[in-house]
């Protein structure tokens, strides 16, 4: 009987001290899986924003060359400008010289037309005359010979003068074709230079405009780096906060499995120190009533059989009750996650059409609505890793948990107000988080609830119907 007893007991410890060494061994295998793969991750993230900070320094670079350029071009225009502006004033002085010229033309054509009248009256009398007859009628009319020298002086001196004022008419027609040909080739030359002068200043301009162009889109490729270093710093920040959220799960499970296994220990001890005790007393009834029936044999030995067949009803009692309260304590007590809050569902975990931005996307959780002042409470203990405000989700707060050796993460968007709690705080499950709100992209009060089997990611490729493992 005594064997049959020690050997049940040492079965329930082995087993009671074999299960949770195992189940402690995968748990903490996977953390620490969890923990070198966001360590990798964030290694990852580190060589990606070198490299996005390699092509910000490459654009930079390519911009301080072309704003070279531009500043050179620019230079160029200005000049080409001087330049117009020089022929500009030569073109308006030559065309205040052309009105000048204008009237000296003018008062030459003036002289020119009266020549004409009088050398075409004097032709008309030597034809009408005879010509040449006139002057040989002149001097033969003379009355003496100093008459005749100067009838013929008169004569040569109206010759000369005719030969004067002919020559002078010549000149000025000469000088007048000279100047309106000297004027229109002064005029045309400024005018194909200004020409040539506005056709380089439109090809400078056309060139800085390309140089602008390329500009502006080493800005925009800039600001799209910077943007994704930006991006990628936020990612490495939650990659560490979730770093530091795996390690306080960690540090929080390996406390538990101490106090689990102290305990464990304590009532193993009690139950042995029960057990010999049971077995002190039963031994000691025995020897009572061995004694008893030395004495009186006869009715000792009936007292003897009743005593053992009480003794054995008692120690299959207690050995009853004890594989009980073993077998109490293996049972599971439900669901890993409870409802984070208490009203209607209005949106389910899905493929649907986003109400603000006007797309068919992933919708990675179910929505909890209702009207007044509803509470928010965390589904599972754990670890916050987030707690703030994000432009999507609005005040949210992000818990890291660990459950039966799985990483799980719970996301709590658009609460009323700032949380209630902060990043690396430990909850329990049931503990209050915030009120709902509709902060964030959002078009009504309601809780945006997520679950992820694993650490969360902006693709949320992680995420799960939260169904699965609410009650």
């Amino acid at each position: 009987m005594k064997s049959k007893v020690l050997i049940a007991a040492l079965s329930t410890g082995l087993i009671l001290a074999g299960l949770p060494t195992s189940f402690n061994t995968v748990s903490a295998e996977t953390n620490q899986e969890k923990l070198e793969q966001n360590q990798q991750q964030q290694s990852q993230k580190e060589q990606e924003k070198q490299q996005t900070k390699q092509q910000v320094d490459e654009l930079k670079e390519r911009q301080d060359e072309i704003s070279s350029e531009i500043a050179r071009l620019d230079k160029q225009i200005m000049e080409a400008m001087d330049k117009i502006d020089a022929k500009e004033n030569e073109i308006a002085d030559t065309k205040q010289n052309i009105e000048q010229l204008k009237e000296e033309i003018a008062e030459l054509e003036k002289r020119i037309a009266e020549r004409d009248e009088l050398l075409k009256d004097r032709v008309k009398s030597m034809q009408q005359s005879g010509g040449a007859v006139d002057y040989l009628d002149v001097l033969m009319g003379a009355e003496s010979f100093g008459n005749f020298v100067e009838r013929a002086m008169s004569l040569n001196t109206i010759a000369e003068k005719d030969k004067e004022l002919l020559d002078q008419h010549r000149a000025d027609k000469e000088a007048v074709e000279s100047k309106k040909a000297e004027v229109e080739d002064e005029l045309a030359s400024l005018e194909s230079n200004l020409k040539e002068l506005e056709s380089l200043k439109s090809g400078l301009d056309d060139k800085k405009e390309e140089k602008n162009s390329v500009m502006e889109g080493l800005s925009a490729e800039e600001r799209e780096a910077l943007s994704e270093i930006t991006a990628i710093e936020d990612e490495q920040a939650e990659l560490a906060a979730q770093e530091n959220a795996i390690k306080q799960e960690i540090e929080r499970q390996r406390k538990e499995e101490e106090a689990r296994k102290k305990a464990a220990a304590e009532k193993a001890a009690a139950e042995k120190a029960a057990r010999e005790k049971a077995a002190s007393e039963k031994a000691a009834a025995e020897k009572a009533a061995a004694k008893e029936s030395e004495a009186k044999a006869t009715a000792a030995a009936a007292s003897s059989s009743s005593s053992s067949s009480e003794s054995s009803n008692s120690s299959s009692s207690s050995s009853s009750k004890s594989e009980s309260s073993a077998s109490s304590n293996t049972t599971s007590s439900g669901s890993m996650f409870i409802w984070p809050a208490h009203a209607t569902i209005t949106s389910e975990y899905g493929m649907r059409f986003h109400p603000i931005h006007n797309t068919s996307r992933l919708h990675s959780g179910i929505d909890i609505a209702g009207p007044g002042t509803i509470p928010i409470h965390a589904a599972a203990s754990g670890t916050v890793y987030s707690a703030g405000y994000s432009s999507g989700l609005g005040n949210n707060v992000k818990i890291t948990h660990h459950i039966n050796g799985q990483t799980y993460t719970t996301v709590y968007g658009h609460m009323r107000s700032t949380p209630a709690v902060s990043a690396g705080q430990t909850v329990s499950q049931g503990q209050f988080l915030g009120n709902m709100g509709s902060t964030g992209d959002s078009t009504g009060q309601h809780l945006h609830f997520e679950i992820h089997e694993g650490s969360y990611n902006g693709a949320r490729s992680n995420s799960v119907n939260p169904r699965k493992y609410l009650p």
